[in-house]
């Protein structure tokens, strides 16, 4: 069963462009760039997220990005 976001393509394709063009600025690489992504997932948990959600939340999204992966 797909999954439904409550956001429209365009505006996460809009951000998405946005972080990638300050990534290209800032000429930053692979490894740089996925400590960046966990950076901001970490903190988005830690400020947005209550304490007791934050594990489940994390596992989550762990399991949604291994799912997204390519093969």
């Amino acid at each position: 069963m797909p999954i439904t976001s409550k956001y429209s393509d365009a505006k996460v394709e809009r951000i998405l462009a946005e972080v990638a063009a300050v990534l290209e600025k800032h000429s930053v690489g692979p490894d740089l760039a996925l400590m960046i992504a966990g950076n901001i997932a970490t903190n988005v948990l830690n400020q947005d997220v209550g304490a007791s959600q934050r594990k489940a939340i994390a596992e989550k999204f762990a399991q949604a990005l291994v799912s997204s992966v390519e093969e």
